[in-house]
This record gives C-alpha cells, sequence and structure tokens, in this order.
C-alpha cells in the first residue's frame, strides 16, 4: 500500500511542475476577454484579462483573439504572434505618454521568420498625458496592420525606427490626430519600408507620413491624407511611389514628387 501511495505522489509531483513550467502552458491559439483574468490558462473557456497576461502562454508564431468587447492594455511583444480582435471591440487605452504596442521582435529578425500581425484594433492615447505612438517598431522583420483605429498620440501613430531592417504593410487603418500619421526612419545600415493601402490620416499636427533618411522607402495606394501641414515629408534621399489614386490634401511644400508606379 505505501508502495502505491508512493507512486500516486510522484505522478502528482510530476504532474503539478508540468503545469507550473510556462514552456508546457503555451498554446498556439489564446484568448482574452473583458471579464477574464490574467491567473487562467487563456483558453477560450477560461481567457485572461490582458494580452500581457496572454501572450507569455501564447507559443512564438501562435494567436490572441478576443473573445468579447474589452480594453486589453498595452504590450511589448518580443516573438512572432499574431493578435486579432476583428468582430470585436479590442481596445488598447495608452494615456500617460506611452505606446500602444512596441515590437521589439529582435530575436527572430531575419526574412522568413519574425512576423507580427495586429489586426481588428482601437488604440487610444487620449488622456491628460497623450500616449505617445500608437504602434512603435524597434525590431523585427515583417509586420501587418490591419483594420485598425489609432489616434490622440503625441508623436506617431505609427513609427518606425528599427534597427534591423523592417517591413511594414498597414491596409484599412484610420489615424486621428498625431503629430505625424506614419514614420519611417531607419537606421544608417539597415532599409525600412511602409505600403500603406486603403488608409485615412486626419489631422496630423506635423505630417501624415513622414519618411527620413535614404535607407527609408514608401508606397501608398488608396490613402486620403487631409487636414495637415504636410501631407508627406520626405528628406535625406528617402522615396514614396505612388499608384495614382491618393488624395494628399496637405500644403504645396509636399516635395519631392511621389514616383508614379504601375
Amino acid at each position: 500500500m505505501n508502495m502505491i501511495w508512493k507512486k500516486l505522489a510522484m505522478a502528482a509531483a510530476a504532474l503539478f511542475a508540468v503545469s507550473a513550467n510556462p514552456a508546457f502552458a503555451q498554446a498556439t491559439r489564446t484568448w482574452v476577454s473583458g471579464v477574464g483574468d490574467d491567473v487562467n490558462p487563456c483558453s477560450r473557456t477560461a481567457p485572461c484579462k490582458t494580452f500581457a497576461g496572454a501572450i507569455s502562454k501564447t507559443a512564438a508564431g501562435g494567436e490572441i483573439n478576443c473573445l468579447d468587447p474589452g480594453g486589453f492594455g498595452t504590450l511589448t511583444i518580443t516573438k512572432s504572434i499574431t493578435i486579432d480582435c476583428n468582430g470585436t471591440f479590442g481596445s488598447v487605452l495608452s494615456s500617460g505618454g506611452i505606446n500602444g504596442f512596441v515590437v521589439n521582435d529582435s530575436a527572430t529578425a531575419t526574412p522568413g521568420t519574425a512576423k507580427v500581425v495586429l489586426n481588428g484594433l482601437d488604440i487610444n492615447g487620449a488622456g491628460t498625458t497623450p500616449g505617445l505612438n500608437g504602434v512603435r517598431i524597434i525590431s523585427g522583420r515583417d509586420v501587418m496592420i490591419t483594420n485598425s483605429n489609432i489616434r490622440n498620440v503625441s508623436n506617431a501613430g505609427i513609427s518606425v525606427d528599427a534597427s534591423t531592417q523592417v517591413r511594414v504593410t498597414v491596409d484599412h487603418i484610420n489615424i486621428f490626430n498625431a503629430a505625424i500619421g506614419i514614420s519611417v526612419t531607419p537606421s544608417s545600415t539597415f532599409s525600412n519600408s511602409a505600403k500603406i493601402s486603403n488608409s485615412v490620416i486626419a489631422t496630423s499636427s506635423t505630417a501624415g507620413i513622414q519618411l527620413t533618411g535614404a535607407l527609408a522607402s514608401g508606397y501608398i495606394y488608396g490613402v486620403v491624407i487631409v487636414g495637415t501641414p504636410k501631407s508627406l515629408a520626405l528628406t535625406g534621399g528617402a522615396v514614396m511611389s505612388s499608384y495614382g489614386n491618393n488624395l494628399l490634401g496637405g500644403a504645396a511644400t509636399d516635395a519631392p514628387t511621389p514616383t508614379p508606379q504601375q
């Protein structure tokens, strides 16, 4: 009998060790809910409360989904992941001079590996002290931001100032009330690019899209930029290509003229 109890105790201890180890707890898909709790495993039936609580329980290359509407907190992303709240209201309040999302995927910043997708999000920096950037990308490879709203930030709606080569795709994004709608500033070594389509950038206090340096490039298709002193700010040899169907409502200081594309 003592031997049986001893074996049961050993099995229970092993089970506890597995469940307590985050490496074993990570899932390919996790969930957040406005009524969740970060002590939960982030499953559909026991969701987490915040993106920060869910990301540690989500495997690299996995996905965090919003189960129902809620405010899920700011997040620093250090691995390939998809955050998808399309179909419900996934909100991030980033007031207080902080970033809504920071993408710092340096561990896998090689071609074909580092992929971050942000979809169906509402990022609001409103408050006594506005948020800094809606999304700041400082390391990674391929980042896609789609079907989202970014507003009320003191710097950029989307800031790409990575020290590694980053390709950013922006589609169906509304950016309102930022100093710069989208800013791309590469390092002196790696080129950074932004492809922006079917999006609206309104009431930027400085520029709609700003590209700085010869290693910065951009492509715009179906983009509307209104209510800003300068729609495009291209300096230091930066190149902007246009597919000819954009509405740029800034002043005549927009220069140089975007290169036409087919």
